[in-house]
């Protein structure tokens, strides 16, 4: 039963992370720059992993970091896509990552995957780099499970920024 309230805090750190990394709002007209957004997933999450152990910190710490390299980055979750899911015989799930950059220059994209079980649980999370895509090109990364994971794993993109 202790995996339960770190699975729940997981969720509540993703939560967080895409939520800030989403620019989802006070109100104000003013929307957070993708530094703002990153910085704000990071404390919050930061906040929660305190609470959470250490395998949700380390993670938290890493996603952070990770979004956080996406200065003056713009939301193109719709520009990524994930390949089918595979458990390997380590028992790491992997998925092929594609991001589409539509602009005029060479750009990098960090892409948070979430890994879900069969009922749609978060059961990990990744965030990768897909550096220096070409103008109007295509570009390849895979995410790979911090864990092993069991069972039915399914995976979605969590967050996607264009920087």
């Amino acid at each position: 039963m202790a995996g339960h309230g770190r699975r729940g805090a997981a969720g509540a750190v993703l939560a967080l992370v895409m939520v800030s990394a989403a620019g989802c709002g006070n109100g104000s007209r003013h929307s957070p720059t993708p530094a703002e957004q990153a910085a704000s997933a990071a404390s919050a999450a930061a906040s929660l992993a305190s609470r959470g152990g250490d395998a949700l910190a380390s993670a938290s710490a890493e996603a952070g970091r990770r979004l956080d390299e996406a200065k003056g980055g713009v939301n193109a979750k719709d520009q990524v896509s994930l390949g089918a899911v595979t458990v390997g015989g380590d028992g790491r799930a992997t998925t092929t990552v594609t991001a589409r950059n539509t602009a005029s220059a060479a750009k990098s994209f960090a892409v948070q995957v979430n890994f879900t079980d069969g009922k749609g649980n978060l059961v990990d999370v990744v965030v990768l780099t897909v550096r220096n895509v070409a103008a109007h090109a295509t570009g390849h990364g895979t995410a790979r499970s911090n864990r092993r994971l069991h069972g039915t794993v399914r995976a979605n993109v969590g967050t996607a920024l264009r920087y």
